[in-house]
């Protein structure tokens, strides 16, 4: 069996390589033997096309987690074609030295998923067969820190595939100031790490403008859509920017806030000085920017804005809107 897919595999990688133009699923159905075999050629009943369906989509999959570069072009008519252009799957000679590889072994034991070490795994053993020293060993620890991203977010990973295959998106997204979740449909563009959260960057159809999404605010699944993007991809997304600015980071104001002793860490690693009032509660400076009091309603009743006034307004406004859901 493992011989027989090992087979399908290769065909189906050097028809999706030799090709000129995308294929249709139906037409990479005809041209593969072991498709005919097993499933005839054309359509054939209802149970076979979605037999058919399942087993392309895990041999898709697998060639991609190989590093096969598979592009999915959607025609005119609507019918979604398939094809891996040679430029695109082409490794040029590489030579890195020790301290390169150093980093690149570092890189590959960051992530904590089965399946992304996975991924860097099989990356560095793609990286040693292109030229990579013999002598030097990329998982050789440099270093007493040991790195760790953490993802608890199950939207990370079809958004992570979704920005990789360039494929848009739909999900339903609650922003901090509504009570309920509404659907969006984005264009993503990449995912950032900021402060031990997750964000997307991406084109909201929608809106028709550039946003930014926190994962943890995703609710349900997230669902692909076979279609082209429509907005150019930025050659530079600046997610981390774009959040800190809502954090205040770039802030030139300062906002006096009282918060609950032994609670709001991230507040207090911001705060510029520190009072404390008795009876459990503290007194902070912190920046003051946009987006600072989305972020303050976030630690609930830890926390009471002293002023300005339009801020402690802003998130007396949020929690309303919260506790009306």
């Amino acid at each position: 069996m493992a011989i027989a897919k090992a087979e399908r595999l290769m065909n189906l990688a050097l028809c999706l390589l030799g090709t000129r133009r995308p294929l249709s699923k139906r037409e990479l159905r005809d041209s593969i033997e072991a498709y005919v075999e097993a499933f005839g050629p054309g359509r054939g009943a209802a149970g076979s096309d979605d037999s058919f369906n399942r087993m392309f989509e895990r041999d898709k999959d697998d060639l991609r987690e190989l590093g096969l570069v598979i592009e999915t072009v959607e025609s005119l008519d609507g019918e979604v074609g398939y094809l891996a252009r040679r430029d695109s799957n082409r490794l040029p000679p590489i030579t890195l030295d020790a301290e390169e590889a150093a980093a690149l072994g570092l890189a590959a034991k960051v992530w904590q998923q089965a399946r992304l070490a996975g991924a860097a795994s099989g990356a560095l053993q793609k990286l040693r067969a292109a030229g990579l020293p013999e002598d030097v060993d990329p998982y050789e620890p440099h270093s007493a820190l040991e790195p760790r991203i953490p993802v608890h977010e199950t939207a990370f990973e079809p958004l992570m595939l979704a920005c990789r295959d360039r494929r848009p998106v739909v999900f339903d997204y609650r922003k901090a100031t509504a009570a309920r979740p509404e659907p969006r449909h984005v264009e993503p563009w990449a995912l950032e790490c900021w402060r031990g959260h997750w964000y997307l960057a991406g084109w909201d159809r929608d809106r028709g403008a550039e946003r930014v999404f926190r994962l943890s605010r995703i609710t349900g699944k997230v669902r692909s859509r076979g279609t082209a993007f429509t907005a150019s991809v930025p050659d530079v997304v600046t997610v981390r920017e774009t959040v800190a600015s809502w954090a205040g980071e770039n802030a030139d104001r300062s906002a006096l806030i009282r918060l609950r002793g032994g609670s709001g860490y991230p507040l207090r690693a911001r705060a510029t000085a520190v009072r404390e009032l008795g009876d459990g509660w503290d007194e902070l400076e912190i920046p003051y920017g946009h987006g600072l009091d989305a972020w303050l309603v976030e630690f609930g009743p830890d926390v009471v804005v002293l002023e300005p006034a339009e801020l402690r307004a802003d998130v007396v406004d949020r929690l309303r809107a919260v506790a009306k859901g």
